[in-house]
């Protein structure tokens, strides 16, 4: 069983994401500065548009270091309450991802013990802040024992095939305990590698392109409109969901 999860800020994507065959979406905000969490009103959209896909939000208060003081941390455990609260008409799985370090670089247990339980019983990814920790033997361990589902993660390298190593020693010392979500340079064309060099069963990845404005004044490029953005694109989560199911013999779990 293989996993695909997407990740996108465009409320289209998810719509692509379910449609090509995708197991999940992390849905986020401001891609390009690394993402936040979305608002409310976007993660209400994506509730009633999705049918099946499961829906993980990110919960990240700011850009920047994942070090935070007391009101960005409350204002995270409130939007986590305030989108668990959202009606869910499809009735599919939404999860959280979220991410507490401290100064040194190790996980602030304290911090992510709070995140979790506002979860509550729903699925909980911690996200690549886990590439800064010292540690990842004990980080690993610590996130065991609070309860967390995923880590998704690059073992500390720019991309998943520069660690393959570190990635497979992380999915042995994991074992069924928690998952490891495999995301960093995966893209269609090594995704059989990853797999394979791995022994991961998750892969993330933002299929993205760019795509021309939709302003009648394209041409003329703002501080707000440079003339392009960048959208989920349908061939590369196809590609990568044909690739994985080819693999892995697919099988789907949000």
């Amino acid at each position: 069983m293989t996993a695909v999860e997407i990740c996108l800020d465009d409320l289209a994507g998810l719509r692509i994401a379910e449609q090509e065959g995708a197991d999940r979406v992390e849905l986020c905000a401001a891609l390009a500065e690394g993402g936040i969490t979305p608002s409310i009103g976007t993660v209400a959209a994506a509730l009633r548009m999705a049918s099946r896909i499961g829906i993980q939000v990110l919960v990240r208060q700011r850009p920047g270091d994942f070090v935070y003081d007391e009101d960005e941390l409350q204002a995270m455990v409130d939007d986590i309450h305030s989108m668990r609260a959202l009606p869910n008409p499809g009735g599919v799985v939404l999860g959280f991802v979220i991410g507490v370090l401290r100064a040194d670089g190790r996980i602030n247990v304290d911090a992510t013990r709070r995140l979790v339980a506002a979860c509550g019983e729903v699925p909980v990814t911690f996200h690549k802040a886990f590439d800064q920790v010292p540690d990842h033997a004990e980080a690993l361990e610590q996130l065991v024992d609070l309860g967390v589902g995923r880590v998704l993660t690059s073992a500390g390298a720019a991309t998943v095939l520069e660690s393959a190593d570190g990635m497979a020693r992380l999915v042995e010392l994991a074992g069924d305990r928690i998952g490891i979500l495999a995301g960093g340079g995966v893209r269609p064309a090594n995704v059989t590698e990853v797999l394979e060099r791995t022994g991961v069963r998750e892969v993330h990845l933002r299929a993205q392109h760019a795509v021309p404005s939709a302003a009648a004044a394209a041409g003329a490029t703002t501080a707000y409109d440079a003339g392009t953005r960048d959208v989920t694109s349908a061939e590369v989560v196809r590609a990568v969901v044909e690739a994985v199911r080819g693999t892995a013999d697919g099988g789907r779990d949000a």
